[in-house]
This record gives C-alpha cells, structure tokens and sequence, in this order.
C-alpha cells in the first residue's frame, strides 16, 4: 500500500511487438515527465525482447506472440503500485499530469474501479466514435460512466484488475476491454469514461482484416458465455446478430463474421462467471444495460 503523504504508485505495462519503436520512445518518454506519482514501468514484448529503452524502464520479452489481452496481463505480477495503468505502444500522454489527475480520481471515490480518459488525435484529426465508449459519443469532452473501454490507455485498481482475472486472454484480441469493464462493475466498483484527461493516439483507420469480423463475433457470443445471466446473454448476441449484419459490406466479411459466431458457440472459451442480476441493474441505472 501506498505510504499516507507518499506520491501514488503506478504499475505500469506498455505492450509492444517492436514494429513502432519511434512511437514507443515518445510514449515512454511521456511516461518518465509525469510528475507528483511514482512509476514501475516494464515493457512487454510480445513475441519480441525489446531493447533500447530509457533508464528507469524495464524489458520483459515473450517468446511468443500471446495476443493483445494476455500480453498486458504478463506485465502485471512485474510491476508494482496500487494503480494499474496499460499504455499502447502508439499513445502518449499529452501533459505531465494525466497520471496524477487519474490517481486523484481513485483518492477521492474509493468505489472508482477504472477509468479511460478521452483520446485525441495529437494532429487535430476527427476521433473515431469507437474511443468514447458509450451509445451517444457526439460529445467526447463529457464524462460518463462506461460499460466498455478503448484499451490503449487504461488505468485502474490493482484490486479491480485482480477480481476481474485480468484481461480475458482468450480473446487474442476485440472486445477485451468490454469484459474488462463488466468485471469491475461486478466487483462493485464502477467504470469512468472522463473527457477532461486526455492522453493521444494516432486517429488512423484500421484495417479490416478477415480475422478481424472472425475474433469480433467469436468474442462477442464468449462475452455473453463468460459473463451474462442466459436470458440476457441471448439478447446481447441476438441484439449484434442484427446490428453486424447491418454494417458488413461485403461477401468476405459476412462469410467470417458467420464462422466467427459459430466459433464462439462450438470453442472453449474459459471459466464462465456470469455477473449478478444486481450488476445488470447497476449498469441499466447507470445508463447502459449489458444488452447492446
């Protein structure tokens, strides 16, 4: 525990595959100025050893590529603090005080479990409407509570991140942060989007592999397998059965999409913890049941 008076301690896991080491530097670097916190830092490389990192930071290499959500958890048990902050290798902070304001965010509501703050494109480009995670994002400068979480730039209560069993690691990658985020609001803690911290990440178009539409719907019927009552779990696949089909474009990604929800029922998918019937009214409350 951090000492009363004494600066909060962050754990911090900054995942890479090596492939952006420019944008690593900067966000490293970013890392290093911010001020009033203590910070354990250690990079993860996924399938990679990094090297060349600045004093004060560590490497962890993977043999392997283990996926997104499991090659965050691998940093974690590396570092130590209170609070948990996961930074991707193309984000970085824009001030030296994002941390200190998100530490200040958990010091004064004990039940804050996690937060994501806004992203912004560093060059002014418009902000994809995937990085404000709630149904109304016409307004990314309002804070809200959140039922999910852009991933790159996350921090949170080691205690939340240990109830929730970290990041699903099953999920190689896509919607890891909606589980993340499940998790915590079944902890009894809740989740924060706040628009007034920022931290930056390049506002560049994804390209849409066919694994992609594949991991999407698998993970989307394991989210409801892993983490919903059956009668809402049925709803929440059924309501994205209807609103994927609405956006697929072409034969390519509907044929996937389609593999990718027979996957989902047929395939293990890890221990089943459904959250309580009071979480899915905290969540309703709160603006957004676990249904869309």
């Amino acid at each position: 525990m951090t000492a009363p008076g004494a600066p909060t301690r962050y754990g911090v896991v900054v995942l890479t595959m090596g492939k952006r080491r420019a944008d690593l530097q900067r966000g490293l670097e970013s890392l290093l100025e911010q001020r009033d916190v203590d910070l354990d830092i250690v990079v993860v490389g996924n399938g990679w050893q990094p090297t060349g990192l600045p004093d004060g930071v560590r490497a962890h290499g993977l043999p392997t590529n283990l996926g997104i959500p499991a090659g965050r958890n691998a940093g974690v048990a590396l570092v130590s603090g209170d609070l948990l902050f996961f930074l991707d290798d193309d984000a970085r902070l824009p001030t030296p005080t994002v941390l200190a304001e998100l530490a200040e965010l958990f010091r004064t509501d004990p039940t804050m479990g996690l937060v994501q703050p806004r992203v912004v494109d560093p060059d002014g480009r418009p902000a994809p409407r995937r990085w404000t995670p709630r149904l109304r994002a016409s307004d990314p400068g309002r804070s809200s509570p959140a039922m999910s979480v852009w991933e790159g730039a996350v921090a949170m209560r080691r205690e939340a991140f240990a109830y929730a069993d970290g990041w699903p690691a099953p999920f190689w990658y896509a919607h890891e942060g909606i589980e993340l985020a499940w998790r915590v609001w079944d902890g009894g803690w809740h989740v924060r989007y706040d628009g007034a911290i920022e931290v930056f990440h390049p506002a560049i178009t994804p390209t849409r592999h066919p694994e992609f539409y594949r991991f999407q719907a698998r993970n989307r019927v394991w989210l409801a397998r892993r983490n919903l009552p059956l009668p809402v779990g049925l709803l929440y696949v059924l309501s994205w059965v209807l609103v994927g089909g609405i956006r697929l474009r072409t034969r390519s990604a509907l044929r996937e999409t389609v593999r990718g929800y027979q996957l989902g029922l047929t395939e293990e998918c890890g221990v089943r913890r459904p959250m309580s019937w009071r979480t899915v009214a905290r969540m309703t409350r709160a603006g957004h049941p676990p249904v869309i």
